[in-house]
This record gives structure tokens, C-alpha cells and sequence, in this order.
């Protein structure tokens, strides 16, 4: 029996898709949901599970845009398996094991593989081009070696004999992501606040109670909490900047749902904290942790990423000391954190070495103001200079239930 895969339906709104990598080779034998594909939307990359066991007939290349619905393979049931891959893969594993018992270097590579999990095609073109291990570094989910990992270390061997060029199709989510990111600064009027924060409250809490925190809740007691409970406060007080434009109207929200931008391989994903303002420490941080491990291995869902009222993004975590965030539409305002560096600042008159971090507001000033924004941006400070009576009022352990 012949069976046709068609594209599925990742989410509303959604009408193609784009096959970005294929798991599988023509003619392998897959099982029953077994990933074969990664396809990549607007919104996320989302992997595409076997629906039946059988050797598989590849219909559409790689990079080609689909439309939901559309045929993208053909699976033949009829074929039954033994549990081992058929075909091109079970071929390449034979040319493996015998090149391995002649070949030391060969068998460090296929132990390597094996480790790091390359894709069958991958592991195809390593084969062919004889490529050390050590070259390769795998961006694909949990460090799998991709396609894409093997051509640009064989492309940058050539360049060291040669000139040349690389062209590489932007992805369905890149090219949306850069759409939108012209879009925000084409038609917002963003404009940017700055400011500057003491950690060294923030650096005793977490001194004296990530231990216990850790020990009570399984979760570290990260710097991403205590930003999250100062923006819900200064939100609540300066409604403006949770707010969003539709139409002629300026839409207002009593409640806080924090976009948390993360880096994943797949580019730039932002998971949201649905009621952030009603969250305790943590489940700030559990939350956070989840969405972050869900987007890095490119398993977050459409539905956790909409919705946001308001993002926070991080540079620090890669060393910038300050920039200016670009707003996340429909939304009116993004906080971004910076690295933080011990700098000479005046405290009670006397220049003191503290730990600091620079921190900017980039807001649509056709909504918000400059009262509204300064204001905002001063009130978070105050919170995370003082958060034990700002935050926690007063009391730490109870607010950090340990």
C-alpha cells in the first residue's frame, strides 16, 4: 500500500510551509512516527513524523516552499523492516564498518557520529569527502550533524585554496523574521531610553539564597525573575506601555504576558509567560527554562509564542554592553538587558566599585510617551535596586518560598 504524507496544518494563519531539511534519504525504510523532515513556517520550525513504517519516496526537495496540504512524500507499507534502516542508509552503515577496520581515523569519526547523531545524509557526505570529526560541530536539534554543518566546513576547506562564495536559501522563519523587523522600523515611530542599574542587591540575594532555592523548587535562581516581577510592577503603574495599536484604536491589557526572547538554532524564537504578574520566583524560572529547552531543540509550539504583551531580551549572555532592541509587533515596547560589568560609580558621595548593568527601552512613541517611558524604565530600576522591599515586600525568604 501506497501511503501519501501531506503537509500538516503547525497553526492557524499558517498556508505553506517550507521543507528545510530532510531526515531521511530516497529509498530509506522509516518507522511509524519516526522524524523524516524538519519544515520551517513564519513562526517556528516544526518536525515532520512518519505515519507509517515503510521505505520512503522523497517528493519535494529541500528548500522548496509547499502549501499545507500538498503531498511531500509517498510511503510504502508494503515493505516491511526489521527494525534497522533499509536502503542507502543500511548501505552507508556497511561502508562504514568496513572502512572502519581498516581506517583508525574512520572509526573515531563513526563513533563520533554515532555520539552526535548525524543525519543520514550527513553522514553520507562525510563518508564521501573523508572529513575529521573535529571539523564538525552539529546545529541541527540537540547538536544533531545537519546537511547544511557538512557542506560549510567542506566550503570553507575550499576557501583556503581559493576564492569563493556560499549561497544558502534564507529560511521560511528568517525571511519572516526580517520582514517583520523592516516592518517595525518602517512603520513605528521606536525610539529609545536608556538607564543604568546597581545589581549588587540582586547579586546578595542570589549569594545567600540560590542554594536553597535550588534545593526547595529544582531551578536555579537566575537574573530573569527578578527583571520579570520588576517589569509586571512597573507595567501595572504605567499602563501605556502595555499597550498595542489596532486601527484607530490603542488596545489596553490588565494583565501581564512576558515574551522572553530566546536564541535558538533556527534564529531568534520568543516564548511568552502567560500571566507573568501572578507568577512567583519560581515558577518565573521553570517556566522560562522549559520554553528556552523547547525552543533550543526547536519542539516550541505557534500557541506558546503568541500572545505577548511585552519582551524581554537578553544581549548579555553574549557580551553586548548596550543596544538599541527593536520592538516585537503588534507590541509597544521591549526592555533589553545587558552584560554586566564592575564600573566606578558614585554611592552617598563616594565612588564605589559595584556591579552594573545598562538597560534601554525601545518604545512606539505614537502610543507612549516620554513621561510614560522614562518613567517606566526608572521604575524597574528602582526595583532591582531594592528588590527585597520593591519586590518582596520586605520579606525575601517568603516570597522565595524556601
Amino acid at each position: 500500500m501506497l501511503l501519501e504524507m501531506s503537509v500538516p496544518s503547525p497553526g492557524e494563519s499558517i498556508s505553506e510551509v517550507e521543507i528545510a531539511e530532510w531526515l531521511v534519504q530516497d529509498g530509506d525504510f522509516v518507522e511509524k512516527d519516526q522524524t523524516i523532515a524538519e519544515i520551517d513556517s513564519d513562526k517556528a520550525t516544526l518536525e515532520l513524523p512518519a505515519e507509517e513504517s515503510g521505505t520512503i519516496k522523497i517528493l519535494v526537495d529541500e528548500g522548496e516552499t509547499v502549501s499545507i496540504g500538498d503531498p511531500v512524500c509517498i510511503i510504502d507499507t508494503s515493505i516491511k523492516g526489521d527494525g534497522n534502516l533499509k536502503g542507502n542508509t543500511k548501505q552507508l552503515e556497511n561502508q562504514l564498518q568496513e572502512t572502519e577496520k581498516k581506517s583508525p581515523k574512520t572509526k573515531k569519526n563513526s563513533e563520533y557520529l554515532k555520539e552526535k547523531k548525524a543525519t543520514p545524509l550527513a553522514s553520507a557526505i562525510i563518508g564521501e569527502h573523508e572529513i575529521s570529526a573535529k571539523e564538525l560541530r552539529g546545529t541541527g536539534e540537540a547538536g544533531k550533524i545537519t546537511k547544511s554543518d557538512v557542506l560549510g566546513v567542506i566550503n570553507e576547506g575550499s576557501s583556503n585554496s581559493k576564492r569563493g562564495v556560499f549561497r544558502k536559501k534564507m529560511s521560511s522563519l528568517r525571511r519572516k523574521v526580517a520582514s517583520r523587523l523592516v516592518a517595525v522600523k518602517n512603520e513605528t515611530a521606536m525610539l529609545t531610553t536608556f538607564n543604568e542599574v546597581d545589581m549588587t542587591e540582586i547579586f546578595a540575594i542570589r549569594q545567600r539564597y540560590k542554594e536553597l532555592f535550588k534545593q526547595k523548587h529544582e531551578v536555579g535562581l537566575g537574573f530573569m525573575s527578578f527583571f520579570t516581577k520588576a517589569v509586571t510592577i512597573a507595567l501595572q503603574e504605567f499602563k501605556d506601555v502595555n499597550t498595542m495599536i489596532d486601527g484607530d484604536e490603542v488596545v489596553f491589557h490588565d494583565y501581564a504576558d512576558i515574551g522572553i526572547a530566546v536564541s535558538a538554532p533556527k534564529g531568534l524564537m520568543v516564548p511568552v509567560l502567560r500571566n507573568a504578574e501572578a507568577m512567583n520566583f519560581h515558577e518565573i524560572e521553570s517556566e522560562i527554562k522549559r520554553l528556552a529547552i523547547k525552543a533550543r531543540d526547536g519542539k516550541i509550539t505557534i500557541n506558546e509564542m503568541l500572545g505577548g504583551t511585552f519582551t524581554i531580551t537578553n544581549g548579555g549572555v553574549f557580551g553586548s554592553m548596550l543596544s538599541t532592541p527593536i520592538i516585537n509587533p503588534p507590541q509597544s515596547a521591549i526592555l533589553g538587558m545587558h552584560n554586566i560589568v564592575d564600573r566606578a560609580i558614585v554611592v552617598n558621595g563616594e565612588i564605589k566599585i559595584r556591579p552594573v548593568m545598562y538597560i534601554a527601552l525601545s518604545y512606539d512613541h505614537r502610543v507612549i510617551d516620554g513621561r510614560e517611558s522614562v518613567g517606566f524604565l526608572v521604575r524597574v530600576k528602582e526595583c532591582l535596586e531594592d528588590p527585597k522591599n520593591q519586590i518582596m515586600a520586605g520579606d525575601v525568604k517568603r516570597y522565595l518560598e524556601i
